[in-house]
């Protein structure tokens, strides 16, 4: 038995509703039941003796190990995490591992109260409650703490809180908050309802993994999709309304950034980033996805894909466990989906295609539509999965509120370019060769675009191909499957260095190789670089008039964009100088 890591919960989360403190163990070999059951004891004996019976004890199970965690004052979670790290050496005592330290209650309770004395802050306690009684959001880390949100937030340095009965509560107030999690789409949904926000009148706060937006301004070009950005965006005084991309790597280390939600959308949930955290299955991961729908109060919306199967099933175990408050919003490609139909005939709320237009019901009746080709990123339909971008957006925004006209003019203002919508689904023309760049990273993704890929009539296909190195065999497989399907002339298999994340060179490579080779590549259509932008190079030195050129990138994307923007405004053409 191992511990693999110990960690703060500071927002809702997969096991908690709230803060607490969490580890992750692998059991090897151990009698699940046992290990369970030994730290529950100790973790009980621990918490009732530092004085917190009130504690919820909480166990997620997955094959091969347990994470294992417990309730805890927002003010004290570093404490926390030694009391259930004590608890496991207890626990691993008791079953008898030679390897566990020796551990005694009665000494370890006066370290643990100290450890915990010394983080108290009852201030920042009775702020917060202060806060909760106000019905007003309460935010806090390790730097500041905030109440209210947006134009109603004030903050302070989190050592430093002011009592309640000293704060002029006047003006502490919320903003409108959406959360966007999914497998894919998430950033091009973001982006979608960032412009329908300034369409209605708002200054939106937007984060996603592409960085921080807050009105027309990008703030910050980071990854900010976990808790981090949305506390971030939320205590900008001259932000609206936000707009929040939520990661799943976020939800599943610390938990969401906000504790309530007016609206949260899942895109969809497919196989990516699995055997993290004890989310080894597509079940498990559609179970973490949906922790934002928690948050949504009963007046909020959920809105969700009734096309993703999965999705479904995990919405119906949520639901029937209590979970989820809020009505759904289903969103599909098609109007006469049962569960669409069934849905309003009961009286719900509903964004589907039905010919040629996103319609939105609401209460089971037709508000109104918007033309496919009304949408610049749907191209006319032929790009079904921003035509369900754009539907999830509309459910989402009309969840918020805000006016159809409105919602139509900014479906109409996010546009298909690098400046629009960087990285996803950008196409190029350059002198007869055509250029698709997108970000296509998992099986899922890159289907998709392969979908659009078959309706663009070329001579030839090239592809670049590439994958982190945190991905196990079977979805870089998939991956390379899903490519495939493009029907490739040429494979350039690139290096990713940046995203090695733990793997040697060469291992990804190699195994995009094999499948490809079982797959029926010959040796002459396949070619190695040693990078993103080499591969690209590689590719346009081989595209020839009537090509078309699919270029996934990850790591190097502002630089590969910036290079094909170049070549396409001094006029370059196939054979001509690459520099």
């Amino acid at each position: 038995m191992e511990l693999c890591e110990s960690r703060r919960l500071t927002g809702p989360n997969i096991l908690l509703d709230g803060p607490g403190a969490v580890i992750d163990v692998e059991t090897r070999g151990a009698a699940t039941d046992a290990v369970e059951a030994a730290w529950r004891r100790a973790a009980r004996a621990a918490l009732d003796a530092v004085g917190w019976a009130d504690s919820e004890l909480a166990c997620r199970r997955f094959p091969g190990g347990l994470n294992l965690a417990f309730s805890a004052p927002e003010d004290v979670l570093y404490a926390a995490t030694q009391v259930n790290e004590w608890a496991w050496e207890a626990a691993r005592a008791e079953l008898g591992d030679a390897a566990a330290e020796a551990v005694d209650l009665d000494g370890a309770v006066e370290r643990l109260r100290t450890a915990i004395e010394e983080e108290r802050n009852p201030p920042l306690l009775a702020l917060r409650d202060e806060a909760i009684r106000r019905g007003v959001t309460f935010l806090t880390d390790d730097d500041v703490t905030s109440v209210g949100m947006g134009r109603g937030c004030r903050l302070w340095p989190t050592s430093e809180v002011p009592s309640p009965g000293r704060l002029d509560w006047d003006g502490v107030a919320d903003i409108p908050v959406a959360l966007v999690t999914g497998t894919n789409g998430k950033t091009t949904t973001v982006r979608l309802l960032t412009g329908i926000a300034r369409a209605a009148g708002l200054v939106p706060g937007c984060t996603s993994t592409d960085g921080i937006v807050v009105g027309d301004r990008v703030v910050d070009e980071d990854d900010w999709a976990g808790p981090g950005g949305a506390r971030q965006v939320l205590r900008r005084p001259d932000v609206e309304v936000g707009i929040l991309e939520t990661a799943r790597g976020g939800i599943l280390r610390r938990g969401l950034g906000v504790p309530r939600a007016d609206a949260a959308l899942v895109t969809n949930v497919g196989e990516d980033h699995l055997g993290e955290y004890g989310v080894d299955d597509i079940d498990s991961l559609a179970d973490t996805k949906l922790v934002v729908a928690r948050v949504v109060h009963g007046r909020g919306r959920v809105v969700l894909n009734a096309e993703d199967e999965v999705l479904v099933a995990a919405a119906h175990r949520a639901m029937e466990h209590g979970l989820i408050e809020a009505p759904l919003t289903w969103f599909s490609l098609d109007a006469l989906h049962p569960r669409v139909v069934r849905h309003l005939e009961a009286g719900g709320d509903a964004c589907a295609l039905l010919d040629g237009k996103l319609v939105l019901w609401q209460e089971g009746r037709r508000i109104g539509g918007i033309g496919v080709d009304e949408v610049p990123i749907a191209l006319g339909g032929a790009a079904s999965f921003n035509v369900r971008n754009a539907l999830a957006a509309l459910g989402v925004a009309a969840a918020l509120g805000w006016p159809l006209a409105a919602i139509a003019s900014g479906l109409a203002a996010l546009g298909g370019t690098a400046a629009d919508n960087p990285g996803r689904l950008n196409l190029f023309r350059l002198n007869g060769v055509k250029v698709l760049v997108d970000f296509a990273h998992n099986p899922h993704g890159m289907a998709a675009l392969v979908q659009v890929a078959r309706e663009i009539s070329a001579e030839r296909r090239i592809i670049v191909l590439g994958q982190a190195g945190d991905r196990d065999e079977a979805s870089i497989r998939g991956l390379v499957r899903a490519a495939w399907e493009a029907a490739p002339d040429l494979v350039i298999i690139k290096e990713m260095r940046k995203y090695l994340r733990g793997q040697e060179e060469g291992v990804v490579p190699a195994i995009m190789e094999s499948e490809l080779r079982d797959l029926g590549a010959s040796a002459d259509a396949l070619l190695h670089t040693d990078s993103e932008l080499e591969a690209v190079h590689a590719a346009l030195q081989r595209a020839r008039a009537g090509d078309l050129v699919l270029l996934t990138i990850h790591s190097d994307r502002s630089a590969v964009l910036e290079f094909v923007s170049g070549l396409a405004e001094r006029g370059w053409g196939p054979g001509d100088v690459l520099d």
